[in-house]
């Protein structure tokens, strides 16, 4: 027998003017698999109508977990694929998920959220600070399509949840913003035994938050949240990889103290250390050409030696606040 379960698609809105929101669903409208509904929560209403759209708002600010809580419980699918407002999906995305939920093992599926082609120049640098090497380290495949593997942790713009095993994990964790996708993963795969696929055919394209400010803004919100996970999630965020933005912080603060103001008490550590900034530097010119063999652009392989240098600087210091010096994160 043929397997369509119905999909409730869940895009969560906060302006009530928001271009990207009306791109997201006139590419949901050209999914092709049929069996949807679309979920959209928002603060405000938004004046816009499409076929299988249900709008659910509250004249006020809620928290994007609260929101997806509150679309999964207006859902009727079996499936709950959530969606930011400034995505949208590859007219297969629906088509390629589906098929993973026939076995129960498989609690959610996530996909690649691509910068979309054609963007300003400040938005596609955003981009590519994430998508290579030196911006996500391993994590590449959650910007580029990669090889499929099972994960324990995916941000919500492109993850679906089996609705049975969202309910069992009690939905997202409303106490968290950035990081409620982590929490629920880690309950997924962890309070449940259950497993999380990552398939680079579950494609959308994701917009970017534009250099510098909100670039940074979020950067660091991830960056302190991560932080704060790190000692009170382990299983999914006390990793190395976390750590090697702040590491970058405090040797740079070792080398400029005891290079300016003060002969270094272990030669060595001033050796190794400078040894190690040479290195992330070169690591950093090599990303570069990987940039722009991969964009076929010169200028965004230059501009991301900057570019990611100033978000590890950034992302690395929001890490230590949230490790060592916060006690408990709100939205």
């Amino acid at each position: 027998m043929p397997f369509l379960p119905l999909v409730s698609i869940i895009i969560v809105n906060y302006k009530k003017k928001n271009p990207y929101l009306k791109e997201c669903l006139e590419a949901i409208q050209k999914q092709t698999y049929h069996h949807f509904e679309i979920i959209l929560v928002s603060d405000y209403r938004v004046n816009l109508k499409y076929p299988k759209l249900r709008q659910k708002y509250f004249g006020h600010y809620v928290g994007p977990a609260e929101k997806r809580d509150i679309g999964a419980r207006m859902a009727k699918g079996e499936i709950l694929a959530f969606i930011d407002d400034d995505a949208f999906p590859d007219p297969n995305w629906l088509k390629n998920l589906v098929p993973h939920f026939r076995k129960l093992k498989i609690a959610g599926v996530g996909g690649p959220g691509v910068t979309p082609p054609g963007v300003g120049w400040q938005e596609a640098a955003s981009g590519w600070a994430s998508a290579s090497p030196m911006g996500s380290g391993a994590y590449t495949y959650r910007f580029l399509p990669a090889q499929k593997i099972y994960i324990d942790d995916y941000p919500s713009m492109n993850l679906a949840i089996r609705k049975s095993d969202f309910v069992k994990v009690g939905g997202y964790d409303s106490n968290f913003w950035p990081g409620e996708d982590t929490k629920i993963c880690l309950d997924l795969t962890h309070k449940l035994q259950k497993k999380i696929i990552y398939d680079p055919r579950v494609l959308v394209y994701h917009h970017r938050r534009p250099l510098w400010k909100s670039h940074l803004v979020q950067n660091g919100n991830f960056g302190l949240h991560r932080g704060f996970f790190a000692h009170i999630l382990p299983e999914t965020s006390l990793k190395p990889i976390y750590f090697a933005p702040s590491l970058l912080v405090l040797g740079l603060c070792y080398l400029l103290f005891f290079t300016v103001l003060a002969q270094p008490p272990f030669s060595y550590l001033h050796f190794f250390g400078r040894l190690g900034l040479i290195l992330y530097f070169l690591c950093l010119i090599y990303n570069s050409f990987w940039i722009i063999n991969k964009s076929k652009n010169l200028f965004q392989g230059f501009i991301s030696i900057p570019v990611i240098l100033i978000t590890h600087l950034w992302y690395g210091l929001r890490f230590l606040q949230g490790f060592l010096f916060t006690d408990k994160l709100t939205r």
